[in-house]
């Protein structure tokens, strides 16, 4: 009995597979046309995204340019030892941390509001008036945003000090730029107005989706328009919601470096530098590629491991996910 119970298990085993292999290949017949579409953007994401991957084992070497893969010196983990018994990584480290933060609460907060009270306007016009021009800044260079910020808040003829002058809150221009507390501030504010317009479309994108008659249904109960948004607007929503603030978590500590080297100068050097910035000056500024390697190294696996977790996290509590 247990000999031809096995010997059933295995065929069922081996008819499901081939079942499988036969639905694939029907699929794949099917949708060939998208398959061959999908090719060159599969190529350009393993060369651009999967093959720089190789490059990680400089991080292990003392990498001299020149010479050939076999010729390296391989030194282990002695350059990830030199990153974490550094004292300017744990600054670097919190400056990063620090500005993600403030920038996930504050730019992904308020895109929502923002997304939510457009939602509410009826006048179409106004309306799209509004969404374009707060989604411009979005295609505008960084180079361009920190020449516009660094003049408004000049102490010369810059109109944030003009205007505080005006009101009578300071005596005298009052060096925003050099003031090293405030930095973090205003590179979070520049990025809400730079981006705010483009990171609510995707929500504007959700509440177009919603069923017009859920608002109708809530309406005739008498909800007003508070009630509406608490009640069908942000439920309604929340699966997009969870799903972009699980990518951002993912990005905490890869905020890339055009903000912090745009905006920062000499005097707020100890608040401004992040690990991609820092990354940078040690790999390419000073030519040690190794140990800029193995920074890089660091920063994807804490990315990796940050998508997991909220993932994992989001999935468990309330079933949403993007794996």
């Amino acid at each position: 009995m247990e000999i031809a119970k096995k010997k059933a298990i295995t065929k069922m085993v081996i008819t499901n597979e081939k079942e499988k292999k036969s639905n694939f290949w029907k699929v794949f017949k099917s949708q060939k046309t998208l398959y061959m579409m999908s090719i060159p953007f599969v190529v350009w994401v393993f060369v651009f995204s999967y093959l720089p991957v190789w490059g990680w084992t400089m991080a292990f070497q003392n990498f001299r340019p020149g010479r050939s893969f076999f010729e390296q010196e391989w030194v282990g983990f002695d350059h990830f030892i030199t990153l974490f018994t550094d004292e300017r990584f744990i600054t670097v480290l919190r400056n990063t941390l620090a500005m993600s933060l403030m920038g996930l609460v504050v730019g992904f907060t308020v895109p929502i509001i923002f997304a939510v009270l457009l939602n509410e306007v009826r006048h179409s016009f106004f309306k799209r008036t509004v969404q374009t021009v707060t989604y411009l800044p979005h295609f505008v260079s960084w180079v361009v945003v920190a020449g516009i910020v660094t003049k408004m808040l000049s102490i010369d003829g810059g109109i944030v000090n003009d205007l505080l002058l005006k009101l009578g809150i300071i005596d005298k221009p009052f060096q925003f730029m050099a003031q090293e507390t405030w930095f973090w501030g205003i590179v979070t504010v520049s990025d809400l107005w730079k981006e705010m317009g483009w990171n609510a479309i995707i929500f504007l994108a959700a509440i177009a989706g919603l069923d017009p008659e859920l608002y109708e249904a809530a309406k005739v109960d008498g909800a007003g328009r508070l009630r509406r948004i608490w009640h069908v607007t942000l439920p309604g929503i929340r699966p997009t919601i969870l799903v972009v603030l699980i990518l951002n978590i993912g990005h905490l500590v890869s905020i890339g470096f055009e903000k912090q080297m745009l905006l920062g100068n000499s005097l707020v050097v100890d608040y401004s530098e992040v690990l991609d910035l820092y990354a940078l000056n040690y790999g390419i500024g000073l030519g040690q590629f190794s140990y800029g390697t193995a920074i890089g190294i660091f920063n994807s696996v804490v990315s990796i491991i940050l998508l997991f977790l909220a993932n994992g996290i989001f999935k468990r509590f309330s079933n949403q996910s993007v794996m």
